[in-house]
């Protein structure tokens, strides 16, 4: 029976999905192998009744630039009752399969080990490689090599803020933008500095004071009262949804909204619109100084996952589905695929990555120490200071209070 390989994805959508999946299958193609895409994710291997595909080279030349997913992704993750009780051994000896290829986050990564254990105290010993993703850019991977997904999805973000803030600038009025980043801020910083928003709010900013409701309205009308004094009377405010996963409960309480939750453990953000939620206070806010301006909430959420994939990802994401072969080649297994800045394709493993006591993965955050993030901080954004003050107790009382740096205790 000819050998085969089976492909799932994992977790959420990202640009570049199936040019990943489509440049493993084109590679395995040409080597001799049968490619399954296995649809539903792991879903799919604790079923009597896999629902899969067989990728030929068509299919695969088919999807390749697209957007999306081909194959139908899943947060499923199996418990030790789907092992003891579900798996689906026989489509692994059935079908020959020698390796298993996931692509997702590391909830993904991890199950994909389980997985292989399980096989090989089975009888039936396969490869396994991972091909990480998220447009939150925040797997730590080493040299600060991106996470596939993430230009694309920063791009796009940008073409949309850029229209807002073309918006905000003919309308003379403001907006509060929200974009994902579920516990770091790198979409939104690198969207909001694309657009040149005077103020970007992510959770790295707090990282000498708790973060609060209060302090994230104040920096948004600190923003807005320093373009009032320099006679500009609109704007944008880019947030990361981020600083709403890091809020504790009693201030998630004050938002006054309820969140559910993933089978990760993970709040749905996805559900509630966190720039309305701001907008709603910061308006408020305006209104109690005694101030005029209109502001108005865009989200910027699900628009960015499943867009057909910038040049960028294009490339990157063909060279992680090749370097997939590469490793299984070598004999690599348990890891993931990781490209250095010089091209080179390297086996990286979740213990490369773990912290070393909880087992856990610590996400990458933006480093505000770079000259690059200083530089936005310090010339493109606008904030109250001290110099400003004078000017600002035109507008309001206690310009202090809405000090930026003040604010963050920097």
């Amino acid at each position: 029976m000819k050998k085969s390989i089976v492909i799932l994805t994992g977790g959420g959508p990202a640009p570049g999905m199936n040019t990943v999946v489509g440049s493993i299958a084109k590679t395995f193609i040409t080597n001799g192998f049968r490619v399954l895409g296995l649809h539903g994710g792991y879903k799919g291997l604790f079923s009597e009744n896999p629902n899969f595909t067989d990728i030929d080279f068509l299919m695969a030349d088919s999807i390749f630039n697209r957007g999306g997913s081909y194959l139908v992704m899943s947060r499923y993750k199996p418990t030790k009752d789907d092992f003891e009780q579900n798996f689906n051994l026989d489509f692994f000896k059935d079908n020959n399969i020698q390796l298993l290829v996931t692509i997702g986050g590391d909830d993904t990564a991890s199950t994909a080990n389980r997985v292989a254990k399980y096989l090989s105290e089975h009888n039936h010993s396969i490869s396994n490689i991972h091909v990480p993703k998220t447009i939150d850019n925040d797997l730590p991977l080493p040299l600060q090599r991106p996470t596939f997904g993430y230009e694309s999805a920063k791009s796009e973000g940008a073409r949309l803020a850029t229209t807002i803030y073309e918006d905000a600038r003919t309308s003379n009025n403001w907006f509060v933008v929200c974009a994902m980043g579920r516990s770091a801020g790198h979409l939104a910083f690198g969207i909001g500095s694309a657009a040149h928003y005077p103020m970007i709010v992510i959770p790295e900013m707090f990282n000498k004071t708790t973060i609060t409701i209060d302090k994230i309205v104040k920096l948004a009308v600190s923003s807005i009262i320093k373009r009032e004094i320099l006679g500009i009377n609109y704007g944008a405010v880019m947030i990361s949804e981020g600083v709403f996963h890091e809020l504790s409960d009693d201030e998630l309480k004050k938002s006054g909204v309820t969140f559910s939750y993933d089978d990760h453990g993970h709040p749905e953000l996805g559900k509630v619109s966190k720039a309305h939620i701001f907008s709603e206070m910061v308006d408020r806010r305006i209104a109690e100084l005694g101030l005029k301006t209109k502001i108005r909430p865009v989200e910027l959420g699900y628009e960015l996952r499943c867009q057909s994939p910038s040049a960028y990802d294009l490339v990157y994401c063909t060279e992680l589905g090749i370097g997939v072969h590469q490793l299984f080649s070598e004999g690599k297994t348990g890891c993931m695929v990781y490209i250095d800045h010089l091209g080179k394709v390297k086996p990286l493993y979740l213990a490369d990555i773990q912290d070393p006591v909880t087992g856990k993965i610590n996400p990458r955050g933006v480093s505000l120490e770079s000259d690059r993030v200083q530089a936005v901080i310090n010339n493109i954004m606008h904030y109250i200071t001290e110099s400003d003050y004078s000017a600002a107790s035109k507008l309001i009382s206690n310009p202090q209070e809405y000090d930026f740096r003040k604010i963050l205790n920097w």
